[in-house]
This record gives C-alpha cells, structure tokens and sequence, in this order.
C-alpha cells in the first residue's frame, strides 16, 4: 500500500479485503482513523470527523487506533520504532484534544464485552486485542503500570485545562458535507488544511457572526449556521440507559449507553431528548448536564 497527493496505491489482496469491509461487514470506511505501523509510520484512515467502527455501542465520540501486529504472547515481538510512535501518537491526542491521562480516556478493546460493548474489564466474551504482551499485557492493571506512565513522559507535564471558558456551546452538521472557510461569509476562501465536516459531526463553537460560526478557538475556522442544528452535552447519569427509535417506551430500543457516557442532546420532547440525527431517543431524566 502507498499514499502520495492524496490517493491510495494497494495490491489486488489488500483490495478484496477493502472490498469485504466496505460490502459485506458494512463499514462505509477503513474502521480506525490512524494505524501505526512496524516502522513507526504512521497512515492516516476516517477523518477525525467521523465516529471510528471500533468498539460496539462506544464509537461516539472516539479516536480509534489501530496498531499493526499481533501483540499476544509468543506472537509479534513491537519494535522499539513502533512503541515510541504508540505512545507519542497517544500522548498527542490527549494534549490536543485535553484529555486526562487515565484509563477511562485511554482504553483497550479488550476491556468491552464484544456482544454489547458493556466495559468488564476483560472478564469474559471479549477480544484480546491489543494483544496479551501489548505494553506487558491487556488489563486495565497493566495498562496503567506500564503503558500511561511512558504517555505522561511524553506530554512532559501538560495539564488538561478543566474549562474553556471561551465556549459558547456545540453544534451538529445537518449537511453531508460542510465546508470550513477562513472567514464568516461564503466569500471567504476555504480554510487551508482543514476538510470540510461530515454529517452528524460535534462542533465547538466559540464565536458567531451573521449566521456564521467560528468552530476553533486557535485559528480562524467558520461554518455556515443554517446547517448546523445547536446541541447541548449531557452525560448519562444511570448504570444503562436504553436508546429508543422515537420519544417513549413504545418505540423499540436500538442500543444501551453505559454511566458516564456522552451524550449531546438536539432535541426534547415530553420528558424525552433526541441524541442523534436519525432519531435516537433516552429518557431525559438519566441524563446530567455536563
């Protein structure tokens, strides 16, 4: 496989296995956003704008890596290049996007019950990935003996930032495909580097202006409002939360949200709140404002 100004170059096998991907299993997209390889190198997959297909019922909101190798014991021995990328690809993503160093934001596959992605820490019906000797091991003890330490080297002391407090709230793409300008007005020019957003994406949103929104709070990125619908972030209060396909118990439930997890509510409607764009709805009541 080779990638140059923007295309992808793959063998006839690679192929077929993209074509079983993408056909029979469903996936509109490689599932993971960043696969590390041997060497250290590291290959970009879905843009960052849309949920991985990595972990049932735990995609939203998630960055999704994948690294190359079987990590089980008596299996691939990781070369040193492809550890150093792990951890610093890690330690980048938690500063970027201000996330504590611990292992809730950090998780293995193997901690999620493959049926029904209930987190048991491993403790039956779950994959081993990624891997027995992944870091000395797959357990959330191992993880964070041998693992989070080397990522806390790499950040060298940054402190998530508990407020931002230059936020103004969030906002969901209506639209397929959004563009990102450079200003707040069609006029403006594309922004340089930045793809445009796809449909069900969370933007922040940190400024507004004429029916534009300004969605990075370090450079100079806006949106059209009118396709964007505004959203509030809640977290589940409850230890499972069914997600029903309309407002009330009669409606038939579609997957399970776990205590904690993120939600961003679009919609309510007699004690009901709509979380997605294809009509995805939990009782309000479980929800904390967050």
């Amino acid at each position: 496989m080779e990638t140059k100004y923007g295309f992808t170059k793959i063998g006839l096998s690679e192929f077929l296995n993209w074509i079983d991907d993408v056909g029979q299993n469903g996936f509109s997209d490689i599932a993971q956003h960043f696969t590390i390889f041997p060497d250290g190198a590291i290959l970009t997959g879905r843009s960052l704008d849309v949920n991985p297909a990595g972990i049932k019922n735990r995609n939203s909101g998630a960055i999704c890596i994948e690294n190359l190798g079987d990590f089980d014991i008596g299996q691939d021995n990781m070369l040193q290049e492809q550890k150093d990328s792990i951890v610093q690809v890690t330690a980048a993503l938690c500063k970027k996007f201000n996330l504590v160093v611990n292992s809730n934001s950090i998780v293995y596959h193997h901690w999620f019950r493959l049926s029904d992605g209930f987190r048991n820490d491993g403790a039956g019906g779950n994959k081993s990935c990624p891997g027995t000797n992944f870091f000395g091991g797959n357990k959330v003890v191992n993880c964070e003996a041998n693992f989070l330490p080397l990522v806390n080297q790499a950040i060298a002391g940054h402190q998530p930032i508990t407020v931002d407090t230059n936020l103004l709230g969030y906002a969901v793409v209506t639209a397929d495909s959004l563009n990102v300008r450079v200003g707040p007005g069609a006029s403006n020019s594309l922004a340089p580097g930045r793809d445009p957003v796809q449909l069900g994406a969370v933007l922040r949103v940190y400024a507004e202006s004429d029916g534009w929104l300004k969605i990075s709070n370090s450079a100079s990125h806006w949106v059209s409002q009118r396709f964007t619908l505004e959203a509030k972030r809640f977290i589940v209060d409850a230890g499972s939360l069914n997600v029903r396909f309309g407002p009330g118990t009669n409606h038939p439930v579609v997957r399970k949200l776990a205590k904690d997890d993120q939600v961003f509510v679009l919609e309510e409607e007699a004690g009901w709140a709509k979380i997605a764009l294809n009509s995805w709805w939990v009782n309000k009541i479980y929800l904390r404002e967050f």
